[in-house]
């Protein structure tokens, strides 16, 4: 389907659009109230004459058309900022108004937590709620909180006497005093835990105390008063109900879904692959042969159901011997267990490993399991007796594939060097003066063992850790050769 069709068949409905280069890659994405109308005027010939050199540029780079349905603007504007962080498209940082959206921080590991509004989220350990797209709105709301709750509003996280004696909020009690012993660290704790439960999304008990207030106010004629508790809960039905939550569910099962749904198509499968077996080898020449399984069930991750392997019959550098040994022994166990075969098993590399892995069934089994190949270089699907197959780079059975083999990848690397950092412990570089353990590591890293180290002079291993200087490395060769 060509751009002209997908900008046909675009619904008027609220939602984010994505664009892409002829790569694959997303250049820029945005939000709509109306998808169909905001997308066409991109193409209008009255738009492009007058339009800046960096519109004409993104235009003229458009390839291909995404979109992602929402059920309101405000959901279109909280997934247009996710998918930006995730992909971060070259038109949105070329175009951008460096405008950034509010998040509620709670930092619980100060000694008087409080709601504090922030644009940016940092790995601190702290709480971030949002980001919310209506700032005077989440502004209002805060402070309605915090009143409610009765939580600190001043700058200082641990205020004291002097605090209080300049604190307009603790004079008027809108604030509970913590910083003075009015009240108990206990029940302040039990105040901000209400105040994120509500920040989660639990507002009914609120928002129905906030109505009999507005219908109160308005019996007494105090009209502005329930304007603004009416504003007040409107403010917390929009910013706070789950829609977050919402998102990322609906986004998962579509993904996953689509996903399967292609990946059964694209492999000729009688069974949509619900449950996928990955495996990765990772040595050095050789030495330390590990291997990796994981499992992905209906599309995520089942980690409790990970396996590592340690190789048993190669210490030479046959990946394709390995793999063999791996699926041999672990087809074995799940016959010997009487426990059910996976839909597809899907293994990092060509046609060599391909081969080996069909080898080791045919081994053990006359029944038919599935196994399919992704080779990195071209992001190849190799299927058994079949010429490979290249899917476009954002097909979404393509990026599963991708996920399951990057973490069967991660895995095996990351017990490689779980073995390798305790081979370090006995090593024979004890011995040498001046080689501590940071270098240890380093050195063991790189070469894998003191045996391959030995084969190469100080000057060519300076060039690949040039952390440690020539003349210790030259000690180190000296050493080594005696």
């Amino acid at each position: 389907m060509n751009i002209e069709e997908k900008i046909r068949n675009l619904p008027h409905s609220p939602g984010v659009y994505i664009f892409r280069a002829v790569s694959g890659k997303v250049i820029y994405v945005g939000k709509a109230l109306n998808l169909k109308k905001r997308v066409q005027q991109y193409f209008r010939k009255s738009s492009a004459n007058f339009a800046d050199p960096k519109f004409r540029s993104l235009v003229n780079s458009i390839e291909d058309i995404e979109f992602f349905q929402t059920r309101s603007e405000n959901e279109a504007l909280l997934l247009e900022t996710r998918l930006i962080k995730e992909y971060s498209p070259q038109f949105n940082v070329l175009m951008r108004d460096d405008k950034r959206f509010f998040m509620i921080k709670i930092d619980l590991k100060e000694k008087i937590p409080a709601l504090n509004l922030v644009r940016l989220k940092k790995n601190d350990g702290a709480l971030y709620f949002g980001p919310f797209p209506h700032g005077n709105a989440l502004r209002e709301t805060a402070e309605f909180i915090s009143v409610y709750f009765g939580l600190r509003v001043c700058k200082n996280p641990d205020p004291d006497i002097n605090d209080y004696n300049h604190c307009v909020a603790g004079s008027t009690e809108r604030c509970c005093a913590p910083c003075i012993g009015k009240t108990s660290e206990e029940n302040y704790r039990t105040r901000i835990n209400e105040a994120i439960n509500l920040l989660n999304g639990n507002t009914s008990e609120i928002e129905k105390e906030i109505k009999e207030k507005m219908k109160i106010e308005a019996e007494k004629g105090n009209y502005e008063k329930a304007a603004k508790y009416r504003d007040i809960a409107m403010n917390l039905r929009s910013l706070f109900k789950p829609e977050r939550k919402f998102l990322n569910a609906y986004i998962r099962k579509n993904l996953n879904t689509d996903s399967l749904a292609e990946l059964q198509k694209v492999l000729k499968l009688s069974k949509l692959p619900r449950r996928i077996e990955a495996f990765d080898i990772s040595n050095i020449a050789g030495a330390l042969a590990v291997a990796s399984m994981v499992v992905f069930s209906d599309g995520k991750p089942d980690k409790k159901n990970y396996r590592r392997f340690r190789i048993k019959t190669k210490n030479s550098p046959d990946d394709f011997a390995m793999m063999e040994e791996v699926i041999e022994r672990r087809i074995k166990r799940l016959i010997s267990e009487k426990r059910e075969l996976p839909n597809l098993i899907l293994i990092d590399g060509g046609k060599g490993q391909l081969s080996a892995a069909e080898k080791a069934i045919k081994k053990i089994t006359e029944e038919k399991i599935p196994v399919a190949g992704l080779a990195k270089r071209q992001e190849e699907i190799f299927l058994p007796g079949e010429e490979g197959i290249i899917l476009s780079r954002h097909s979404p059975a393509l990026k599963l594939l991708q996920a399951i083999r990057d973490e069967a990848h991660r895995f095996a690397i990351a017990y490689h060097r779980e073995l390798r950092d305790k081979r370090i412990e006995d090593s024979i570089l004890d011995d040498i003066p001046g080689v501590g353990k940071k270098r240890k590591i380093l050195l063991l890293r790189e070469f894998s063992s003191v045996e391959n180290l030995r084969k190469y002079t100080p000057e060519e291993i300076h060039k690949r850790v040039p952390q440690i200087n020539i003349k210790l490395l030259k000690l180190i060769c000296d050493f080594l050769k005696k």
